[in-house]
């Protein structure tokens, strides 16, 4: 088992999760930007570029991941690898948007954090996370 990949994986998780937490307390403190706000302003922008580096190839990642516990599990998942990776994609894509804007307020990391996108693919982390801790 590729070891590596398999960690790439984990710590890929776990850049997405603890972004999508810091989100969350961001989007709570009402900041109408983080331009002068010094350490959480670096902090917000920090975490989302954590986060977008994280989804580059996640899905690549995954299959890597997945295919080392045989390809009999890759073939009875591969709709769903295809769901987590257009769930990535679209994720990375409204990150990219916000990291582009001169100000990050808290309703725009407040909107981000209800998207579709985001919700789906932490829920297709968890889901996968969960099953292949079961096949260790």
């Amino acid at each position: 088992m590729n070891i590596e990949t398999k960690e790439d994986f984990r710590q890929r998780i776990d850049a997405i999760e603890k972004g999508y937490e810091y989100m969350l307390a961001y989007a709570a403190q009402g900041r109408d930007s983080d331009e002068g706000d010094g350490a959480a302003g670096s902090e917000i922008r920090g975490y989302l570029q954590e986060m977008n580096k994280a989804l580059d190839g996640l899905g690549e990642v995954a299959l890597s991941t997945v295919a080392q516990h045989g390809g009999e599990l890759v073939e009875a998942s591969r709709a769903f690898l295809d769901a987590l990776t257009a769930d990535g994609e679209k994720t990375r894509g409204a990150i990219q948007l916000v990291l582009i804007q001169p100000g990050i307020s808290s309703l725009l990391i407040d909107n981000l954090n209800v998207s579709i996108h985001v919700r789906a693919l932490l829920t297709d982390l968890f889901v996968i996370d969960e099953a292949l801790r079961k096949l260790v």
